[in-house]
């Protein structure tokens, strides 16, 4: 054999075996990067605070309203929290009377317990109304006297008669000062022919008389709020 042949063969060979280690090489595999979840934190939406009513009075502050000789003075001085509450009354005192109202309760000894809704409690608000003109004016109806709390208005609970007490509690109804039934009447001047008496709301138990208020409108020129606590 030529030697020039021989290295021909030398160098297809080499050639040979280069490209074979060429095509029997990969790239190594990316190594993944461990990544950590993202988590969104939302925060918690917090539960309205209740507040007081704009600009509402304290207990006993007065609120004039009226024009000319038609002039009268508001007040709500006392609120009272009761869980329950016992009543009497001379024509509802008999279970006989009751069914005849086809409202049946359990009297004992012409006494009756006055039990709210669960979760609920009494709310006894204290008002007077004076007239301070030389006219009569016309008293606000008790529909117009609304317990506000929490964005909430509470309407009163009227008492069965004019003549119901409750025990532990002095006064009348202001709804049976104001004229029969209750819905309307005339004050007229004077101290002595004020309007003085309460109105009986159903609220919450856990009400806060500090960011509650009694909201009134005595005209259809003046409304004025009294804080309860």
């Amino acid at each position: 054999m030529k030697p020039w042949y021989s290295l021909c063969l030398l160098g297809v060979a080499a050639v040979l075996v280069f490209c074979a280690g060429c095509a029997g090489t990969s790239s190594p595999a990316a190594t993944p990067v461990p990544t950590t979840p993202v988590v969104s934190e939302t925060a918690a939406t917090p539960s309205p605070t209740a507040t007081p009513y704009p600009g509402a009075l304290s207990l006993g502050a007065d609120a004039p309203f009226g024009t000319g000789g038609k002039t009268g003075s508001a007040r709500v001085y006392k609120a009272d929290l009761m869980a329950d509450y016992i009543w009497t009354s001379p024509s509802f005192n008999s279970p006989s009377e009751q069914r005849l109202t086809g409202e049946a309760l359990e009297t004992q000894k012409g006494y009756n317990t006055q039990k709210p809704s669960e979760g609920n409690a009494f709310l006894f608000v204290f008002v007077k109304l004076t007239d301070t003109g030389s006219d009569s004016i016309v008293a606000p109806s008790p529909a117009q006297f609304m317990v506000n709390y929490n964005g909430n208005n509470f309407q009163y609970r009227s008492l069965p008669g004019p003549d119901v007490s409750i025990g532990g509690v002095r006064g009348t109804q202001y709804d049976y000062r104001i004229g029969k039934g209750g819905v309307s009447g005339y004050i007229l001047p004077g101290e002595s022919n004020a309007a003085d008496g309460f109105l009986i709301y159903e609220v919450p138990a856990s009400i806060d008389l500090t960011k509650a208020s009694m909201v009134i409108t005595l005209d259809a020129q003046h409304t004025s709020a009294w804080q309860l606590g």
